[in-house]
C-alpha cells in the first residue's frame, strides 16, 4: 500500500512540475488512447453548413520539412449529411481539413 501510495505521489509530483504545454500533451494524449466522441460544427457566417460526428481528435498539420504548425487541421469523422445529430447507417466516415486562420468552426464532445 505504502508503495502505491509513494507511486501515486511521484506522479502527481512530476505532473504538476511540467508547463502547461506539456500538461496539454498529455492531456491530448489521453484523449487519443480513450476517444472524446466529439463533434466539428462548421459555419458559413451565422449558418450551419457540415457536421462531422464521432471524432476521436483533431490533428494540426505539421511541416513536411521540420516540425512547424500548419495553419489547418484535420481528422476523421462520420459526415452528418441530414444533420440530425445521429450516425445514420448510410452516412459514411470521411477524411476532413480546414483551414485555422479561415473557417469558424466549434469542436465540442458529444454529450451522452
Amino acid at each position: 500500500m505504502l508503495k502505491k501510495i509513494t507511486l501515486f505521489a511521484a506522479i502527481l509530483l512530476l505532473f504538476t512540475s511540467c508547463t502547461q504545454e506539456t500538461q496539454n500533451k498529455f492531456g491530448r494524449a489521453v484523449q487519443n488512447w480513450t476517444g472524446v466522441h466529439g463533434v466539428l460544427e462548421v459555419y458559413a457566417g451565422n449558418k450551419l453548413v457540415k457536421r462531422f460526428l464521432n471524432i476521436d481528435k483533431l490533428t494540426t498539420g505539421v511541416s513536411t520539412q521540420g516540425s512547424q504548425p500548419r495553419p489547418y487541421r484535420y481528422g476523421y469523422g462520420i459526415l452528418d449529411e441530414n444533420m440530425n445529430m445521429i450516425a445514420d447507417h448510410n452516412e459514411k466516415k470521411v477524411y476532413f481539413e480546414f483551414s485555422d486562420y479561415s473557417t469558424s468552426y466549434i469542436f465540442y464532445t458529444y454529450p451522452e
